[in-house]
């Protein structure tokens, strides 16, 4: 699960020579709809696979750290270069960056669908998030050159509308295609898709670019990915290996390496350069707080969906589809209190909304592991539903207001650098979670003596649940950062 706003493009939409006439008209509203095929197909990318995991696992007989890495591949890859992907468009054309993204999201889907092991499965996932990388930034901007100013909002609404319902699809669409064909079916399916959308693209999308190009922190970027690669691989292969000593090491470099990043960015931004990271944006409470609550909030989510997956597959014995139907109570309830925290409680109550979100969705998990822990083979979906439904509400009060309270207050000129950065966060975020929760769920199990999948994987589920509801107490915590009246900068077309 994602954030369900893509990231703005941090220069300005200056159309290049090959829109100097708008499109409008019927030709207008099909480059939409193609711009919002391919969110679509990369929102539901992000969710599809985590139904799937123990069938991969069984298939290519997978260890566990490489499911984590199966999952936390693909955020943590869209993550490193989703900034670049924003400005490699402003430079070169964001329609051009726009179909060579998709050309590789859709290569990369079919690479994934043929993989032979595990190994290659994880690198084709790092190679479908640099595609993305590449295509979802383009989205926004190209939004911003086909529509004059006040007719975006309906586009930008329908972009957000469709974001929420593929991150609801995912796991659904998961199953059944599981369930039918076979795993490989969730990643061929973006073959068809893909090239129809490339196809239309080229014909239908208006090429544009930045009027002053900016600048590429490749030097930036590859320290980044150092400095998490040292943090995450001893992270989520750490318990495999039996922790030895060098994990511990390469942990504490990759954190070194982490705050020369940081070191680095911040000086380049003082001397008048474009750093990935622009530093001086946390100088905003509101900005600092709202990336603290989405990042510990994803962080949460991530290990919450890859441990239930596994726990009602492998624990319970469902099919792939009961387990990817299950997600049906939270994605309605989601969808329901996301509109009422954005539009209701947002302007009167103002950040106490993500408060409230965290503690519904903690008791979500708290009513989750009741359920749990009594919970046999015969047990039936129906007594989840309450726990869901519970977890559900929470996470739609704070996945609708946490975006606009962080970036209300942020200068205009500089939205695009904060909603990519808030952005990358989340995206990174999913990685750290998938990595961190998902070694405490293994590791946990791996240490149960029993004589049944359940006896060992109830423990472990009821351990994440715990992390999970503890995270989210933090995130509550974490809400009082925001100024108290950041909702009243909010635009109200932000939602």
């Amino acid at each position: 699960m994602t954030t369900t706003t893509p990231p703005v493009d941090p220069a300005p939409a200056t159309p290049g020579p090959a829109a100097t006439t708008p499109i409008t008209g019927r030709e207008r509203t099909l480059a939409l709809v193609v711009l919002l095929l391919a969110t679509v197909m990369e929102l539901v990318d992000v969710t599809i696979v985590n139904v799937a995991l123990p069938t991969i696992e069984r298939s290519l007989d997978a260890s566990d750290a490489t499911l984590q890495w199966v999952v936390a591949a693909y955020p943590l890859a869209f993550g490193i270069a989703l900034i670049t992907g924003a400005r490699l468009g402003d430079r070169f054309g964001r329609r051009r960056l726009f179909v060579l993204g998709l050309v590789a999201f859709t290569l990369a889907s079919a690479a994934c669908g043929l993989a032979p092991t595990p190994e290659t499965l994880v690198l084709f996932r790092a190679a479908q998030g640099l595609g993305a990388a590449m295509m979802v930034p383009q989205v926004i901007t190209s939004i911003q050159v086909m529509y004059a100013p006040h007719e975006r909002a309906a586009a930008m609404g329908m972009v957000s509308a469709l974001a929420g319902l593929a991150s609801v699809l995912g796991p659904i669409l998961g199953g059944v295609l599981t369930d039918l064909a076979g795993w490989r079916a969730i990643f061929l399916v973006n073959v068809p898709v893909g090239v129809v959308a490339v196809v239309a693209a080229l014909r239908l999308v208006p090429e544009s670019r930045a009027a002053r190009a900016p600048r590429l922190d490749l030097r930036g970027i590859a320290v980044l990915t150092v400095g998490l690669l040292a943090v995450l691989y001893p992270l989520t292969s750490g318990h495999e290996l039996g922790w030895p000593v060098w994990t511990f090491a390469l942990a504490a470099v990759g954190v070194v390496v982490l705050a020369a990043f940081v070191v680095g960015q911040r000086r380049q931004e003082r001397a008048g350069g474009e750093p990935l990271v622009a530093v001086s944006l946390y100088r905003d409470r509101g900005f600092t707080g709202g990336t603290l609550v989405q990042s510990l909030l994803f962080v949460g989510l991530a290990g919450y969906f890859l441990a239930t997956t596994i726990y009602l597959q492998a624990g319970l014995g469902w099919s792939v589809l009961q387990t990817g139907l299950v997600n049906l109570p939270f994605a309605v309830t989601c969808t329901v209190t996301a509109a009422v925290g954005a539009v209701v409680l947002l302007p009167r109550i103002g950040r106490r909304v993500l408060a409230v979100g965290a503690v519904i969705m903690a008791a979500g998990a708290g009513l989750l592991a009741v359920v749990v822990a009594g919970a046999t083979a015969q047990t039936g979906w129906w007594a989840f539903v309450p726990g869901l439904v519970v977890v559900g509400a929470g996470f739609g009060l704070l996945v609708s207001s946490v975006l606009p309270l962080a970036t209300g207050q942020v200068p205009t000129e500089r939205a695009g650098a904060a909603s990519g950065q808030i952005n990358t966060s989340g995206q990174l975020a999913n990685a750290v979670g998938a990595a961190a929760l998902g070694t405490l769920f293994f590791t946990v199990a791996e240490a149960q003596v029993g004589a049944t999948p359940l006896e060992h994987l109830r423990p472990a589920y009821l351990v994440v649940l715990a992390a999970v509801a503890l995270v989210l107490l933090v995130v509550a915590a974490a809400s009082r950062v925001i100024p108290a009246d950041a909702h009243e900068h909010v635009d109200p077309t932000a939602h």
